[in-house]
């Protein structure tokens, strides 16, 4: 792709020799006995941003979960950060489906993401004369995190008063606070304008850049996204197929997928957009 904004850097061999965070060998997901999906094989690096994509009922939030070690595979191996999935979570920065926080809700933005640090733990913070280092550590990851996201000049408001974009941003800084090696995001830009997708997207590439944390991305609709990634893996028909968007995002393959015909073009910049994506928008709540 030429001509976007922010586009991502990928090269054949960025990722040579360096060891995966995920890894699927010959996967298959059963549930309640019907097989959901068989035969998927994948891995996910380092400061590698990936998008999980296809049709409602396809299998993606299954698989999130079976790489969380919630859903057991039916066939094959599962492996993040080199042991059996589950093992390592502590190491995983996760940010569920969600719904807006109402607008009657105080506590702040900067609370929100501490949480992400300490939500672990219950009672009220100690007071500032009895902190130790690593109340000192906690503060000083919080403040970066949040610079990073850019959520410094709305991050003291309370997280209700907060512009959805604004909420996502901080969400993305409490998953990231512990330093993940993978960031995990199911469906982060639902709900979201089309200038807050886009933006929100462009963060989420920068956030795998600067922090080395290979990036995982469940998505309904692929264009606001396609500027920046890396790869992408589409599940559909009880399978999947991975590879770069060029190689993926093609009228043939995606014609193929969804058993439909779609047109996949290029607008004046050179970007790819997908025309005619059944589901795009519709069917936001759980699915297998």
């Amino acid at each position: 792709m030429t001509g976007a904004n922010r586009q991502p850097v990928a090269t054949p061999d960025r990722h040579a020799g360096v060891a995966p965070v995920v890894q699927l060998r010959d996967t298959a997901a059963r549930i309640a006995g019907r097989l959901i999906w068989s035969q998927v094989s994948f891995t996910v690096r380092p400061a590698e941003f990936v998008a999980v994509l296809g049709p409602n009922g396809a299998g993606k939030s299954t698989l999130l979960k079976t790489i969380l070690g919630l859903q057991p595979t039916a066939h094959g191996a599962v492996e993040v950060l080199g042991r059996p999935a589950g093992r390592h979570n502590a190491q995983i920065g996760y940010l569920p489906q969600r719904r807006a926080f109402d607008a009657s809700t105080r506590i702040r933005g900067i609370d929100v993401v501490r949480l992400g640090w300490d939500g672990d733990r219950w009672g009220l913070p100690r007071p500032a004369f009895l902190q130790g280092s690593r109340d000192r550590e906690a503060a000083e990851r919080v403040a970066q995190v949040i610079s990073l996201v850019g959520a410094e000049g709305y991050a003291h408001r309370p997280i209700g008063q907060c512009s959805g974009g604004e909420q996502q941003r901080l969400l993305i800084a409490q998953a990231l606070v512990r330093r993940p090696s993978l960031l995990v995001l199911d469906e982060p830009l639902d709900s979201l304008d089309v200038t807050n997708q886009s933006s929100v997207s462009a963060l989420i590439q920068q956030v795998c850049r600067a922090e080395n944390v290979a990036v995982l991305l469940v998505a309904h609709d692929v264009n606001p996204i396609l500027p920046y990634l890396d790869r992408v893996l589409y599940l559909a028909h009880g399978g999947a197929v991975i590879g770069s968007p060029e190689q993926v995002i093609t009228a043939e393959t995606l014609s193929m997928l969804y058993d439909t015909p779609i047109d996949v073009l290029r607008d004046r910049t050179g970007r790819l957009v997908v025309v005619g994506q059944p589901d795009s928008h519709a069917g936001h709540g759980h699915q297998p």
